[in-house]
């Protein structure tokens, strides 16, 4: 039977109809989104993020100082930049090694050192007490909080010549710059990391008969410590930009001490040395703040870029 004969009043269907049908027009290919092996657009594209993922990282991020010592060096050999404004960077290579080849160096590094070590170390237990009592606690936070936030706001390096009428000239004033500025930024970070814990996770901890110092362990601290992280990262900061103030207070030694030297004599290669050292000793403590962070806090996975 065919189909005229099973459905009377109907013809045939056209052939040509039926070609239309089955086969896609060229507006409609051009429509439909292609394969990615088909297309010559992202076949293009393919290759060139491969070639970028193959260079390494650390490569890449050199690319930026290395043009910056070469532009420098360039404007320097040709007179553009005199050395009595800025020493050229071969200048400053060789007066670096002229200060570690006798000793100066080394010396000025290690005292510098040992005055932020014990600034930090004074100044982060203090905003760690302060943090851990206000955060924990409402009395404790309606007792310390508004004190904390009042000086806060004082700026910290407006209160060395308070320092040095109290603690002299010595170390002591150095040190005490270092902890007050060190303070401020751990006492905020973690009172913030302990206040943002999901109110949830503590009722979780309740419900399973955790008691407060269990609670506080095992839910409150752990949630606090991506705070505590970041507040240590803006203390080590904070605690190398204090130590430049701090070594401005009659200084015998250090790093603060030998820029002070130089700039007497005009000697820019000298204070470019000691800003270079900060700068690496500022990135080695962020490196070190840095794996801190990956060992504590692998188990909690976050955005590394693309």
């Amino acid at each position: 039977m065919t189909l005229d004969q099973a459905v009377p009043g109907h013809a045939p269907p056209d052939i040509s109809t039926e070609s239309r049908i089955s086969k896609p027009s060229a507006t409609t290919s051009t429509s439909t989104p292609a394969s990615p092996s088909a297309s010559p657009e992202l076949t293009r594209v393919v290759p060139v993020s491969g070639r970028r993922g193959s260079v390494p990282r650390w490569l890449r991020r050199t690319v930026g100082p290395v043009a910056l010592l070469v532009v420098w060096q360039v404007l320097s050999s040709t007179g553009a930049l005199p050395t009595e404004i800025l020493a050229s960077p071969g200048t400053i290579a060789a007066t670096a090694g002229d200060l570690v080849a006798d000793g100066t160096l080394p010396s000025a590094m290690l005292v510098s050192l040992q005055r932020v070590a014990v600034g930090l170390l004074l100044g982060g237990a203090a905003g760690i007490v302060l943090a851990l009592v206000s955060g924990l606690s409402r009395l404790g936070e309606d007792l310390v909080d508004a004190t904390v936030q009042m000086l806060r706001s004082v700026p910290w390096v407006g209160v060395i010549p308070l320092f040095i009428i109290w603690l002299g000239i010595g170390e002591a004033p150095k040190i005490a710059l270092i902890a007050l500025g060190v303070a401020f930024h751990l006492y905020l970070n973690v009172y913030a990391g302990i206040r943002g814990v999901d109110a949830q996770l503590v009722e979780a901890g309740n419900s399973l008969g955790l008691s407060r110092w269990g609670l506080v362990r095992h839910v409150v601290l752990p949630g606090a410590l991506p705070g505590a992280m970041t507040g240590l990262r803006y203390s080590l900061a904070t605690a190398w930009l204090a130590l430049v103030f701090g070594e401005q207070i009659n200084a015998d030694d250090g790093l603060g001490f030998l820029m002070n030297q130089a700039r007497e004599f005009f000697r820019t290669d000298v204070i470019v040395v000691c800003l270079v050292v900060y700068a690496a000793l500022g990135l080695l403590a962020d490196f070190v703040v840095r794996t801190l962070e990956r060992l504590l806090l692998q188990w909690r996975p976050t955005f590394t870029g693309q």
